[in-house]
Parts: structure tokens; sequence; C-alpha cells
């Protein structure tokens, strides 16, 4: 009964401070007119409930946004760039939770060819499926559930070093501020399988965009995959990795419904958007002039 009590007053907690947040969120100039509640509570956790935390995690997170529209803001699903990014390369989020409840994603290229690859364009694309998958619930069967952290799988067959001098360093950069500093989940590891010979090359070139904090959650899997079952279960990932969640194709298929069910929520400016303060106040800069 105390337990029951214990979670009825946590509750109150959560929906009181979530709503204390939209309030601050849609009176804020220095963001977008709206928010989805979903990913709301995402930030909220990710910082344990602290709501000074947590506005200043959200701040961060559109001002990089902002600085960055060509990754974050200026996007389409279904244009040309897009559509070339998920025609060689998987960016999938797995199905269903691990024991510790974390959410796993997949990035693997399906051609090998390294002139597919526009680092920045596939960049975009990762962020629009993080997008989607953060205003999706995480277990179907319980929609309360939120996932305590994110786990992801870097598929590194075919990876060449031609394939690393297309990485655009500006874009690299972006991509491991955001993940470091304005991720609303929290980053739990990071597995490497299918490691080539030449990993330490590879390394050496990314090192020193990354963290300590985040190098120390890089997990490398040089001799099989056999070792990966030890921290994601075989229930979440595809046949093709020994696992029972079904095909890549399958998976792929499902990630690619999401996307156009969410295209416009993707595209939407009121969602990303941050207005000058006249503009959001539905005033011409003209008229204040005269005010």
């Amino acid at each position: 009964m105390a337990k029951q009590t214990n979670l009825d007053t946590h509750t109150e907690q959560m929906l009181g401070d979530l709503e204390d947040l939209k309030n601050w969120f849609q009176q804020n100039e220095k963001l977008p007119q709206e928010i989805e509640p979903l990913l709301l509570r995402r930030f909220y956790q990710c910082m344990y409930g602290n709501l000074e935390d947590t506005k200043k995690l959200i701040e961060v997170n559109y001002a990089l946004r902002q600085k960055h529209p060509h990754l974050f803001i200026q996007r389409d699903p279904l244009d040309d760039d897009s559509r070339r990014t998920f025609d060689y390369a998987d960016i999938i989020p797995l199905p269903g939770l691990t024991p510790e409840k974390y959410k796993v994603s997949l990035y693997r290229f399906r051609d090998f060819e390294p002139s597919k690859m526009h680092h920045t364009e596939d960049t975009r694309a990762f962020f629009m499926v993080a997008d989607c998958r953060f205003i999706t619930v995480d277990d179907p069967a319980n929609d309360e559930v939120l996932s305590e952290g994110e786990v992801q799988i870097f598929d590194m067959k075919g990876t060449t070093m031609r394939h690393i001098s297309r990485l655009t360093i500006s874009t690299l950069r972006a991509y491991v501020k955001f993940l470091q500093l304005a991720f609303p989940v929290r980053l739990r590891a990071i597995h490497m399988v299918n490691c080539p010979t030449y990993l330490d090359r590879i390394i050496s070139v990314v090192k020193p965009f990354i963290s300590d904090e985040v190098y120390k959650l890089i997990r490398f899997h040089t001799t099989n995959i056999e070792t990966l079952y030890d921290s994601v279960p075989r229930e979440m990932l595809p046949e093709e990795y020994g696992g029972t969640a079904g095909s890549l194709d399958k998976l792929r298929e499902q990630t690619q419904k999401i996307l156009l069910d969410k295209r416009d929520y993707l595209m939407d400016p009121k969602q990303w958007v941050v207005e000058k303060t006249e503009k959001r106040n539905g005033q011409s800069s003209s008229w204040r002039i005269f005010k």
C-alpha cells in the first residue's frame, strides 16, 4: 500500500512538473512554438526529473538546431537526398527494450561503394529517424514505459578509409556535439561490430571529436558478433544478426512507414524553428518601430 502511495505521489509530481515545463516552453522566446508531450517527457526523464537541468538541456537542443538548420530543420524524408541515404544505408530503431530498459538502434551500409556516402545528408537522415523515434512509444504494450537510455550498434562491415575520407569535419563536429550535449536520452553504449583490421586508423580520425566520457561507452567487437548478445538480447536483433526480431527488410519497411507518417511533423516549423520576437507575437518589425 505504501509503495502504491509513493508511486501515485511520484506520478503527480511528474505530471505537475511536465505541465510547468509545457507552460515554460510556450512562453520561452528561445524556443519554437510547440513540442510533442512525449518528447518533453524524454527531456525530463533524461535529466532525472530536475526541472532546471531539463530546461537547460531543452534550450541547448534547440539552440544547436538553429545553428545547424541544414541538419535539423531543412529536411524532407521524401527528397532525393534522403532517398539516396536510405537506399544505401540502414538507420533502424530495433523493437522492444533491453532488460535495463534501453532502446537499441542499428546503423549499417547496405551498399559499400564509398561514392554513395554523403556525410551531411546522411547525418540529416539519422536525426530525422531519431526525431521520429522520440515521439513514438518505446513499448507498445505499455505506453507509459520510457527507455532509460540509448544503445547504438554500428556495423562496420564494408567500411574503408575511402568512406572515412568522405567525412565532413563540420558535420562530424555538430553530430558529436549534439549527441554529447543535447540528446533527449542518455547514451549508454556504442557497439562497433564487424570491425576491420584497420580499425585503429578509423578511430584516430574520429577520436579527437569525441569526449572521453563518450569514448568510454564504445565497445569494439573484433572477433565475432557473439559478444554483442551479452548486451543486446537476440529477440531485439534482426535475423541477419542471429536474432529473432524479423528480417532487415521488414524492420526497414517499418522505419520508412513511420518516417512517412511523421513527415508533416518533421517539416513543421512550429516544432523546430525559433521565430524572432515580433513574428512570435504576430507583429511585423515595421509596426514595432512605431510603438
